[in-house]
């Protein structure tokens, strides 16, 4: 009877070990596959979406970083232009793509604190239903008007005392914003009128077809340069090092600080492991000189911070916004 136990005893043990060497033949044990399939990523393309159209400060961005990136990831990055409702539909694409890390967003931040304030609740995204790898860069706006205009300081609007047209680069933007809380706090009677992005803005600026426009630094500036739009007010809580000469908003008499702000985002649920493997290689992105360079010739602020505080930043904001725009009674889908 004890040799017959003996004899199972065996074979039970010769039974484990068999199982146990074929677990390890086939990659290890089925608990550790996850992370071991973290740890080969990425062994593909990464395809990296920007909802606005190629040209624009975004896109740039996009593939500015895009190049560096690849080189420590080993495997190409490729921007891909999904442009629309200030990048609202790319980044209902990120939300619908598997979390696996090989779809990507640059996201801007004006659609995760300003664009809720101009659409319907159940329209406005939510930067806490996606994961955020990492901050970018910062972008100031700038308060132009036309050379022709007469207008040189906010002060000569309010004195004109005449009503007044300003372009935006599109409804629920950064530019929209801006410009709808400087010209309620100073009392001006002024029209939103939208354009598709920041190239047809300062068109209308020059053109005359709209007064004034808040555009971003590094699209405004070759045309300041050039003599062709005065700035008047940048909308950054200090004076850029980029246009020390040109007052803030805030300067002048006026609460209204608004940047552009850039993160790149992956879908909700993507393996810990991977956003951190993603992070590293953005943050040796970051380090090359070519995209420093790019930066600075761009007029962008550098915001390389993780994930967590680009949500607390932006999350900040909204409220931030939420509270302005009710304070002066500014409804942004009215206009």
């Amino acid at each position: 009877m004890l040799n017959s136990l003996r004899v199972r005893r065996r074979i039970a043990a010769a039974t484990m070990l068999t199982v146990s060497l074929a677990l390890a033949g086939c990659g290890g044990n089925v608990g550790n596959q996850k992370s071991e399939d973290d740890a080969s990523f990425p062994d593909r393309g990464i395809t990296l979406l920007v909802g606005q159209d190629a040209g624009g400060s975004t896109d740039l961005t996009a593939r500015a970083v895009a190049d560096p990136a690849d080189s420590d990831l080993k495997q190409t990055v490729t921007v891909l232009n999904k442009p629309g409702a200030n990048g609202a539909l790319a980044a209902k694409e990120l939300a619908g793509a598997k979390a696996d890390g090989y779809t990507l967003m640059v996201f801007v931040g004006s659609l995760a604190y300003i664009t809720p304030l101009a659409v319907p609740a159940d329209e406005a995204v939510d930067i806490n239903d996606y994961e955020v790898v990492t901050g970018l860069s910062q972008d100031d706006y700038v308060l132009v008007a036309g050379a022709k205009s007469g207008f040189k300081t906010v002060k000569d609007i309010v004195d004109a005392k005449k009503a007044i047209k300003y372009g935006t680069t599109g409804v629920g933007t950064g530019s929209h914003l801006s410009q709808a809380l400087l010209f309620s706090q100073a009392k001006v009677d002024a029209t939103a009128v939208p354009f598709d992005g920041g190239a047809p803005t300062l068109t209308a600026v020059m053109g005359g077809q709209v007064d004034v426009a808040s555009i971003q630094l590094g699209e405004a500036q070759p045309q300041i340069k050039a003599g062709k739009i005065a700035p008047l007010v940048t909308f950054a809580e200090k004076r850029p090092s980029y246009m020390p000469d040109t007052p803030t908003a805030v300067e002048a008499g006026y609460d209204v600080p608004v940047q552009q702000s850039r993160a790149i985002v992956a879908p909700k649920g993507t393996p810990k492991d991977v956003v951190v493997r993603l992070r590293t290689a953005f943050q040796k992105a970051f380090a090359n000189a070519e995209y420093k360079d790019f930066n600075t010739q761009r007029l962008l602020t550098p915001n390389e911070v993780d994930g967590p505080a680009v949500i607390d930043q932006w999350t900040a904001a909204l409220k931030k916004y939420r509270d302005l725009t009710g304070q002066y009674k500014i409804d942004l889908s009215e206009d």
